[in-house]
């Protein structure tokens, strides 16, 4: 369950312990970008939708909305694109999700509990 560099796989309740993610290594050498924190869902924006909360894809820091939200396209993004993981981007939030292994990444600093601020919708 080790993996990139201050990331592990978390505890998720609803899922089998042991999982691994082949893809954490995407979030060692993550950079944030040095924009501005993104004004919101462009897709949802652009149908006049309001979103729940917003993810950023760690492959292309292309921004969408998550799966609460109507439009839920971080993962259709994911969908469409292939791109693995996406980073929450809610300030209450610190932890990432890998649409094709299925599993919870948070930071390893966190106690080791697994627990976050706020797990993942």
């Amino acid at each position: 369950m080790a993996g990139g560099p201050g990331w592990r796989v978390g505890l998720d309740g609803g899922r089998p312990q042991g999982r691994s993610c082949a893809h954490i290594g995407l979030l060692a050498t993550y950079e944030p970008s040095p924009q501005a924190p993104s004004a919101g869902c462009a897709d949802c924006l652009s149908r006049g939708w309001r979103w729940v909360r917003l993810r950023r894809c760690v492959t292309c820091g292309y921004v969408g909305c998550c799966d609460s939200s109507r439009g839920m396209h971080a993962h259709g993004h994911h969908v469409l694109s292939g791109h693995p993981v996406a980073l929450s981007l809610a300030s209450d939030e610190d932890w990432a999700w890998c649409f094709t292994d299925e599993v919870f990444l948070v930071r390893s600093g966190h106690g080791g509990s697994g627990q976050v601020r706020r797990q993942p919708r």
